[in-house]
């Protein structure tokens, strides 16, 4: 059986990000925080597609195959997430009001 669980490097590395984005929101609105990691995954992983397909003609032919997996990667992860909010809405409300 292959094990698909992400490793705890992954978590590291996300974790970084979304510390960013809470610092961010000491003098911003989290809405603008928000709409800035959106773009700002949308662009790396534009430049990902653009390094794995090696040239404008491939990439162009893989656009839409790449779109579906990015946002069905997206989907899952914010169900998975929006989920386990609801499942630790006071333990995870609580820390923030902190």
């Amino acid at each position: 059986m292959i094990d698909n669980a992400p490793s705890p490097e992954f978590f590291d590395r996300a974790n970084a990000l979304i510390n960013l984005a809470n610092d961010q929101c000491a003098s911003t609105h989290p809405s603008e925080v928000s709409a800035s990691t959106l773009y700002a995954s949308a662009r790396f992983n534009a430049f990902i597609v653009a390094a794995t397909t090696g040239n404008a003609e491939t990439m162009t032919s893989e656009k839409a195959r790449a779109l579906e997996y990015f946002t069905d990667q997206f989907r899952k992860m914010m169900e998975a997430n929006l989920d386990d909010f609801v499942e630790n809405f006071d333990t995870y409300m609580k820390r923030a009001d902190k």
